[in-house]
């Protein structure tokens, strides 16, 4: 090879070696590709936590999971209605429903809300409710029950949290027990013969101790609010709240001394008549009785968390009591 082709050559190397070296500089100079988002972006609206026992943010071996510990279930049985200016629409579905998850943290029982509306057609005067018939809500929650037996689930504990379901929640309870394998109570009444001693002991630890109001306070007032502010707190507005207008018929007028005093004769037939549909020509309706959808009198802006809190917590433990009670009287596995 010519000495002009060896130079020619060895430029050549040199030249390809120069942009190697270089290659391999950038390469370790270089910072990393980034590489894909490890987490997708996510609903800004999202905010709930998942909940132990709460059957709508379980998964089906997490349900299969806790039926070797328990075969009982809360329904919450709550409605879709005004609560006054100040209270959100889902009061009593929400707070009954919340109420049944601070139980299940207690106590493993599992806690299967089914609808959200109920039956009541006498707060149809204010937008927003959403009434069903009872034969309606019958009908779904047996429907639904039906199904968490076919699963394993024997024992159910019907939690009310809306006056209007009244009734109809003891016929589910009824038809339960008469129709199929389950054994149903309502748990505010199970819960009953345990709240004097879970408020006792709630005040032997120290809670404020909240007299029942001397004047009438009924649907969404002092105490209803005050467990809201406890329970769903961002979701009420006490810069609307007041206190309310309140038309009675005159005679159901004349019975409110003997019904606050608690007199079960005058509060039984006050209750027959008061808060019924304005089809009914009972004049009753909320629309008819109240300028704001609050039956009652007393000043909203006393109501308070914690208020609401020492009333939640008597329930929840009240039902924590029966709940275990039951378990001693009626252990898994019983058929």
């Amino acid at each position: 090879m010519k000495r002009a082709d060896r130079l020619n050559v060895a430029r050549a190397m040199a030249v390809g070696l120069a942009g190697l070296a270089w290659a391999n500089t950038m390469a370790v100079a270089a910072p990393a590709s980034p590489s894909p988002a490890a987490d997708p972006p996510t609903n800004p609206l999202w905010s709930e936590q998942k909940v132990r026992n709460y059957l709508p943010d379980m998964s089906w071996p997490e349900v299969e999971d806790l039926l070797k510990r328990t075969d009982m279930v809360i329904i919450p049985v709550g409605s879709l209605e005004e609560h006054g200016l100040h209270g959100p629409i889902g009061t009593d579905f929400l707070n009954g429903t919340e109420q049944a998850k601070l139980i299940a943290q207690k106590t493993d029982v599992l806690v299967a809300p089914i609808l959200m509306p109920g039956n009541s057609p006498y707060h149809m005067g204010f937008p927003g409710t959403i009434t069903l018939s009872a034969e309606t809500i019958e009908k779904v929650y047996f429907e639904a029950v039906q199904s968490l037996i076919k699963h394993g689930f024997r024992r159910f504990l019907l939690l009310n949290a809306h006056g209007g379901n009244a009734a109809t929640t003891r016929f589910i309870v009824d038809r339960i027990n008469q129709e199929t394998p389950g054994v149903a109570v309502e748990l505010g009444e199970a819960a009953g013969p345990f709240m004097s001693g879970a408020y006792k002991a709630a005040v032997a630890k120290g809670a404020k101790e909240f007299p029942e109001p001397r004047v009438f306070d009924r649907h969404s007032g002092v105490g209803e609010t005050s467990d809201s502010l406890y329970l769903i707190p961002n979701l009420v507005n006490m810069k609307a709240a007041r206190t309310a207008k309140m038309t009675l018929p005159p005679h159901l007028q004349a019975m409110l001394p003997q019904v606050i005093a608690k007199d079960r004769t005058a509060n039984l037939v006050f209750l027959a008549e008061a808060l019924k549909a304005k089809e009914t020509g009972k004049h009753t309706s909320t629309r008819e009785m109240s300028d704001t959808g609050v039956w009652g009198v007393a000043d909203i802006t006393t109501a308070s968390a914690a208020q609401g809190k020492v009333q939640t917590e008597t329930f929840v433990d009240a039902s924590v009591q029966f709940i275990e009670a039951w378990k001693k009287l009626r252990p898994m596995g019983v058929n």
